[in-house]
């Protein structure tokens, strides 16, 4: 016979295991509130935005095979700015302490399909020195390109500026907490249902009526210790009882 469970006994399992819910949900918060606020170090984005156009004189018209010709060359240029021909220029121009290599790891170049516009994202733990290895990645692009490629198409479109109030992409205390309650809710729970699976002691009549299937004759309560009478007088044992001829008082 296979065993139900009501809503009642869930719920019952929740109200006894609540203090461990909320003790497990507190402590995964403050772990990410410490781990937010005091171990990872905040990351700052910037982007600039670059045009690649061909040059046109004033007989030349504007067609869909020149734009199509645009459109593919972007993709290979989204090569061309994070290869070392181009970012070993920026390291020196701007004294940076790290190889072109590492470098590259933090610009990522991205441009919307059928579009000639890339945009030059870069991210580094510093607000000012992200905003000037944007602006200084696509300066030293665009001048770079003509001897690289035989063509000189691409413009800045777009200069990174930093703002007054820079705020950091990640980490993002709020949403780092968030999900810490939440997950901190879903162990407290998986955990309070593995202790109540595992708790296989008998605690209430209907244990024991669910574990030998008969059913129960009488229960025997619990029987508390009368407590002692005080001040109680108790009769003078040495009273000295009369003799023959003697009368009481005399």
């Amino acid at each position: 016979m296979e065993e139900t469970i009501s809503l009642r006994e869930l719920f019952a399992v929740l109200r006894k295991r609540l203090w461990l819910i909320v003790l497990i949900t507190i402590i995964a918060a403050t772990v990410s509130v410490v781990i937010s606020f005091f171990v990872l170090t905040p990351v700052y984005e910037s982007k600039t935005q670059i045009l690649v156009n061909q040059a046109k004189n004033d007989q030349q018209l504007y067609n869909m095979q020149a734009v199509q010709t645009n459109v593919q060359l972007i993709n290979t240029y989204n090569d061309i700015i994070t290869s070392p021909a181009i970012l070993d220029k920026v390291v020196k121009e701007l004294k940076l302490d790290k190889s072109a290599a590492s470098l590259s790891n933090q610009i990522q170049v991205t441009s919307a399909q059928d579009s000639q516009v890339a945009q030059i994202v870069v991210q580094d733990t510093s607000a000012k020195r992200s905003t000037e290895i944007a602006n200084t990645t696509a300066s030293v692009f665009q001048k770079e390109v003509p001897k690289l490629m035989n063509v000189d198409n691409v413009k800045v479109l777009s200069k990174a500026t930093l703002g007054e109030s820079a705020s950091p992409i990640k980490p993002q205390p709020l949403l780092n907490i968030a999900i810490a309650i939440v997950v901190g809710l879903m162990i407290g729970v998986s955990l309070s249902f593995l202790l109540e699976y595992l708790d296989n002691t008998l605690k209430t009549e209907q244990d024991i009526e669910n574990l030998l299937k008969l059913p129960i004759m009488g229960v025997v309560t619990t029987i508390k210790d009368v407590p002692k009478a005080t001040n109680v007088q108790r009769p003078d044992l040495t009273a000295r009882v009369p003799q023959r001829g003697e009368t009481f008082g005399s």
